[in-house]
């Protein structure tokens, strides 16, 4: 699934092609996705893009009467292509431009989500958001407070939306890594001097993974159909049974809430 880094990647790849442009009208092959794609967005005509914005893993198109928000779920993808391009099967949305580009949107699994809102505030898939990790609002202080009565091992309680947004798993293993704390230490006892770490950890984290355009693993493409090249600098993710970069212990993977977590038993503790 495309997680935080990649999406920002995909928010700044098609950003100049629609901030300042006009969106003629859309094109929307098959409605059914994870929710049926919003009437709003079927009836699009001649709307002026004023931004091109990311909440958590959701991009939002703002337009003068409304907001497209659109989710990737877990294969979705979205590239810039000339007009004339030919749909494939899984090209299930286009937002044809004034410009003679479309934003195409591709989806095999289709569980990616197009909606629509007049009211971004009143939003139901976004209203119960945590604060961004790469935001002033994401601070060791609010970090540790948070902790204070969580039993939680750490690792999925990072990636729980309500707390910080975009923390996906690949960017909690790795952050975990990288700031020497054990997935499986309870999340109540966080010290200051670790939560300060963590913050700068998973800022500087998923800050390198967006300049590298986002993580490459099985479906994820760049705007441009480019893949990200963070894959090539992950410390523990995906790589259990092999040592350590740092130590040479064999790297051990398990499971938290249904999600693999990978982890050096030497250096986290």
């Amino acid at each position: 699934m495309p997680e935080l880094p990649e999406v920002e990647t995909s928010r700044r790849g098609i950003e100049p092609y629609l901030k300042g442009h006009t969106i003629m009208h859309a094109i929307v092959r098959n409605p059914r996705l994870r929710w049926p794609v919003s009437t709003g967005i079927l009836s699009l005509s001649d709307q002026l893009v004023l931004s091109v914005q990311r909440r958590a893993k959701y991009l939002l198109v703002e337009l003068k009467t409304g907001w497209i928000i659109i989710h990737l779920g877990m294969s979705g993808s979205l590239r810039i292509l000339s007009e004339e391009t030919e749909p494939g099967k899984h090209d299930h949305v286009d937002l044809v431009m004034d410009t003679g580009f479309v934003l195409r949107y591709t989806d095999p699994r289709r569980f990616g989500a197009w909606l629509w809102s007049s009211d971004l505030a009143a939003s139901n898939v976004l209203a119960h958001l945590g604060p961004e990790p790469l935001s002033t609002d994401f601070t060791a202080g609010y970090l540790l407070e948070k902790s204070r009565t969580k039993k939680s091992p750490i690792k999925p309680w990072l990636m729980d939306n309500k707390l910080v947004v975009g923390v996906g798993n690949i960017y909690a293993s790795e952050s975990l890594f990288v700031a020497g704390i054990s997935p499986d230490r309870l999340a109540h006892s966080l010290k200051l001097d670790e939560a300060e770490l963590l913050v700068r950890t998973i800022k500087a984290v998923l800050l390198r993974s967006i300049e590298q355009g986002g993580t490459t693993l099985k479906d994820f493409l760049q705007s441009d159909g480019k893949p990200g090249y963070f894959a090539q600098e992950l410390q523990v993710y995906g790589r259990a049974g092999e040592p350590c970069r740092i130590c040479g212990t064999p790297v051990e993977s398990k499971k938290h809430a249904q999600r693999t977590t990978f982890f050096c038993p030497n250096c986290q503790r």
